[in-house]
């Protein structure tokens, strides 16, 4: 067994020879990336750990990887779109080995893509091109991963469209009666669309005045919430706990049991709902064009302007980590009524303490005196040692 490192074009390779075969594999632009690949594989040699590394096209491990694990494992929704990169965005990497793919050709496309999409569409090809690759060394298709070093574009933030509760009333006011129930459910809860045209009956505790999320609707399909802390108990305010009693008596019967059923009795389709009701009842509102999750991003809004907790607000809207909740609202946080209103909160809850520094030298007796009984228990415990 020997190797040694030989030059083909502008690539330099390691080259061991194997009895009468000879492998080759691929360096990179530099004696040094080969010697790298060299010296790891003649060390797996050494140890006896080696293993040949099987050629595959990008094409074929793609189809595989879609088939044995995207398609166990993710919600149909993500699957359908890894499927649409893997297959149509990242196609100009079919003809290609999988071995032969370098950090440098990924970053390419990516400088490629950004002229054509945005930087958004861009990271989201990237995630999956890291989860294949991850999954191709993982199995045995690949030794070194190319992806892990692949930087992803910056995204510019983007601008977050509310509904103030004054231009969420007008909005309400020119929706038809059917809706009028389901969009201030959106509103008041921050529930995702999926989640709340899959919400029923059973799923609202009267009592204590809360509604369960356990199931969201995709495509007229029954599927799971976003993630584990998306399924979640979000409390409800009484005026919309009212509003819920009055709606189950003109609500439609379902088979589904349903709170917000197509008119059909089915699962409303969101599509028809917002381009139909959603959309007229904005231009009827005179309103600016926002979308329906904006009602979600209202209801995160009012939340952070009543002063409630950040972790709290982070699990009524089912975010997997408070992070989340702070790179989606942090700007929020720096609007100058929500600073003036924690300043009051931090003025109000130093009252207590205010009214001692009113009399500086009978503050100082008072602590001088607790300090000295507690050093006198304290001496006492220990054998009375301590004196002041």
């Amino acid at each position: 067994m020997q190797g040694c490192i030989q030059k083909k074009g502008k690539v330099y390779y390691a080259v061991i020879t194997l009895g009468k075969r000879r492998k080759w594999y691929k360096g990179g632009r530099t004696r040094k990336d080969a010697q790298r690949v060299l010296n790891e594989n003649l060390a797996e040699l050494d140890a006896g750990t080696f293993k040949e590394i099987p050629k595959t096209s990008f094409k074929e491990f793609g189809t595989f990887w879609l088939q044995n694990y995207v398609e166990g494992n993710l919600k149909p929704s993500t699957s359908k779109s890894y499927t649409r990169i893997v297959t149509k965005n990242l196609s100009c990497f079919d003809d290609r080995t999988l071995t032969d793919i370098t950090t440098g050709q990924l970053q390419a496309y990516v400088t490629k893509r950004l002229k054509l999409v945005t930087a958004k569409t861009v990271c989201n090809d990237i995630m999956v091109v890291k989860e294949l690759f991850k999954h191709a060394k993982k199995w045995g298709y690949l030794k070194v991963n190319p992806a892990e070093d692949v930087d992803r574009p910056k995204m510019k933030s983007t601008t977050i469209d509310i509904l103030t509760p004054d231009e969420f009333k007008l909005l309400l006011e020119n929706t038809h009666h059917y809706y009028q129930t389901a969009f201030l459910t959106a509103f008041l809860t921050g529930l995702r669309a999926g989640e709340l045209w899959a919400l029923q009956w059973g799923d609202i505790d009267w009592n204590s005045n809360r509604l369960y999320v356990r199931r969201a609707v995709w495509y007229g399909q029954i599927v799971e919430p976003k993630s584990k802390t998306s399924i979640r108990k979000v409390d409800i305010p009484q005026q919309l706990v009212s509003e819920l009693k009055r709606w189950k008596l003109e609500c439609p019967i379902s088979e589904l049991d349903l709170v917000f059923p197509g008119q059909l009795g089915s699962f409303s389709n969101h599509v028809f709902v917002v381009n139909r009701h959603f959309y007229s009842a904005l231009r009827r509102a005179g309103l600016r064009h926002v979308s329906f999750h904006s009602l979600r991003h209202s209801n995160a809004s009012l939340r952070i302007q009543a002063g409630q907790n950040i972790k709290y607000i982070s699990e009524q809207l089912g975010h997997s980590t408070i992070k989340i909740t702070l790179d989606i609202y942090g700007h929020l946080f720096n609007d100058s009524n929500f600073t003036r209103q924690q300043v009051e909160m931090l003025d109000n809850s130093f009252t207590s303490v205010r009214k001692p520094l009113e009399n500086p030298d009978q503050r100082t007796s008072t602590s001088t005196d607790e300090l000295r009984n507690h050093l006198k228990l304290v001496g006492e415990k220990d054998g009375g040692g301590i004196r002041i």
